[in-house]
């Protein structure tokens, strides 16, 4: 690994099949410990139930308000620095709301790949 800055580039934010919108900030195979995206789930949408293997993720909280779904815990309310700390393989979901976007990073060790994203839907 090496010494970096990485500036996020908005062009490169995409939909992602969950139902929400994601820009990857950093997430590479020459730093295969972490990966960090943000994530935006426009109001009133809640994303796929699903789960990945192999992999824990953390929902950093930035703006907006949602209902988030994790594991065996009831629905539980998340506002702007809050984070949900989710387990490889517990299922996951979150809603937004609010009236304005919901905005989270997605902090995943290891880093997320496509592969380990299993929808439950």
């Amino acid at each position: 690994m090496q010494t970096q800055i990485i500036k996020a580039n908005e062009a490169y934010e995409y939909y992602f099949e969950e139902g929400c919108f994601i820009l990857e900030l950093s997430n590479s195979p020459a730093d295969p410990g972490v990966s960090i995206a943000r994530a935006t789930v426009k109001a009133g949408v809640t994303t796929k139930l699903h789960r990945l293997n192999g992999v824990v993720e953390r929902y950093v909280i930035l703006s907006g308000i949602g209902e988030v779904q994790v594991g065996g815990l009831e629905l539980q309310q998340v506002s702007a620095g809050d984070v949900v700390i989710i387990p490889s393989l517990c299922p996951q979901r979150i809603t937004n709301i609010g009236t304005g976007d919901l905005v989270f990073l997605a902090v995943c060790t290891p880093r997320f790949t496509n592969d380990v994203y299993e929808n439950m839907d």
